[in-house]
């Protein structure tokens, strides 16, 4: 294994054990939503990409900044922004992109779809409220003309639906052996 998906594992290890929405640990979460785009024969960009998508959180329990279970309690600190600075050296945009954009994917379709926001799990419904809100009409349309939108918007689908007790997936390293063999670059 490289040394960044040995970094990338160590922080599943370390921080992932955490509970996610009161059901699933931050790492069955993040498997659970690489597991689903994979299940979807989405591209291994954006599989990596669902994979990775909550890892800002683990960087925040790393620096001792917050616990993932309750870092989205009482402000939002942005942790798709830590992760997406994380990631970028180490990955292609194509990657890093729908990470950045997955919180804004929620505030989109909040804004744009009708029943998205009754299917919000009650912790995603809190942190919306912290992170914006539903997007206004401006914001939607600076988001479509974000090239990366529409992959944000799929991971943002998969992240939702992957807060379910006991679902079975691969484990963290089977998912890097795969999609980071040579540990990532920029390529």
């Amino acid at each position: 294994m490289s040394p960044f998906a040995g970094q990338i594992a160590q922080l599943f290890t370390a921080h992932g054990g955490h509970t996610y929405d009161e059901s699933v640990s931050m790492t069955d979460h993040m498997l659970q939503t690489a597991t689903l785009a994979s299940a979807a024969d989405c591209a291994d960009h954006l599989v990596l990409a669902a994979l990775l998508h909550d890892i800002g959180h683990l960087l925040l329990a790393e620096q001792d900044l917050a616990n993932p279970s309750d870092s989205h309690r009482h402000t939002d600190l942005h942790h798709e922004d830590l992760a997406a600075a994380f990631l970028r050296p180490h990955l292609p945009q194509i990657v890093v992109a729908p990470i950045a954009l997955h919180v804004s994917a929620k505030r989109y379709l909040c804004a744009t779809d009708d029943e998205y926001l009754a299917r919000l799990s009650p912790a995603s419904t809190h942190t919306l409220a912290l992170q914006g809100g539903p997007f206004l009409e401006s914001e939607v349309t600076a988001f479509q003309d974000n090239p990366d939108w529409q992959d944000a918007l799929l991971l943002r689908r998969f992240d939702d639906d992957a807060k379910v007790s006991g679902t079975p997936t691969p484990t963290v390293e089977e998912f890097l052996a795969r999609l980071l063999p040579s540990g990532g670059n920029r390529k």
